[in-house]
């Protein structure tokens, strides 16, 4: 008697714990839709809440890709940009047969892009999101989003150039004109392609003229000028070289 009572406690202890136990899937579900319905009302803050909620307890399940890629964006348009990248990145690095991978990093070239500060600040953020604009090309070469990024790097680019450009112009106002002359060759060599270029050839040029070297300056001209496609960058370089030839030739007499 007293063991067949054991056996049907135990029996009734299995079947209420079975019975009654949650549908973690219809939960995990539910917490999904209200983070998508808080997003939506860009209440940001608690989009992140639901949706941290399911990658922490839904990861492997058919909404953690999803609930990843989702955080990631509650990050991001509440313009907490460096933990969207964070989340994105989580996201691209163990999900990556996930079908958001592609919209996530592209997200992260833009939060970086979007840290990406003035000129004349340090250009880390703008660096990394040229590596990320770059590498998304290559990685999805078909995407619709490439004419985006490629217009971006330009952008990026260009801004970059122009403080290295600053930089030399910097060096001519305090007379070293040695170091301007390399800061305007770096331009060259990293930026070529950029709207600052046809500067640093006058640059050079302007500078060697300032050191007295006429003949290096007319030689770089000789050599480059075709780069310099703006009339006014063409006569001013002329003009400093001509300037440079006659103080030149004042002082020989």
């Amino acid at each position: 008697m007293q063991k067949r009572l054991v056996i049907i406690i135990l029996c009734s202890i299995f079947f209420n714990c079975s019975g009654n136990k949650p549908d973690v899937t219809i939960d995990l579900e539910s917490r999904f839709s209200q983070g998508k319905a808080f997003l939506e009302d860009k209440k940001y803050l608690r989009a992140q809440e639901e949706f941290q909620y399911i990658v922490i307890r839904g990861t492997g399940s058919d909404l953690g890709d999803d609930a990843q890629f989702y955080l990631g964006e509650s990050f991001y348009l509440n313009k907490e940009y460096l933990l969207a990248i964070s989340e994105f990145e989580k996201l691209a690095r163990k999900m990556a047969f996930s079908p958001y991978v592609e919209k996530a990093r592209y997200r992260i070239c833009e939060a970086y892009d979007i840290e990406s500060p003035e000129y004349y600040l340090d250009q880390t953020y703008s660096q990394k999101a040229l590596e990320r604009y770059q590498e998304f090309i290559e990685d999805f070469p078909s995407s619709p989003k490439v004419s985006e990024a490629l217009v971006a790097i330009q952008e990026l680019r260009n801004k970059m150039a122009f403080k290295v450009y600053e930089t030399g112009i910097l060096y001519n106002k305090m007379e070293e004109h040695q170091s301007a002359i390399f800061a305007y060759e770096q331009l060259l060599d990293n930026y070529y392609d950029t709207a600052y270029a046809e500067n640093a050839h006058f640059g050079i040029i302007r500078s060697h003229c300032l050191l007295g070297d006429i003949s290096i300056a007319n030689d770089y001209w000789t050599n480059n000028n075709q780069k310099i496609k703006s009339d006014d960058l063409r006569k001013k370089a002329q003009k400093y070289l001509s300037n440079a030839k006659k103080s030149l030739k004042k002082e020989s007499n």
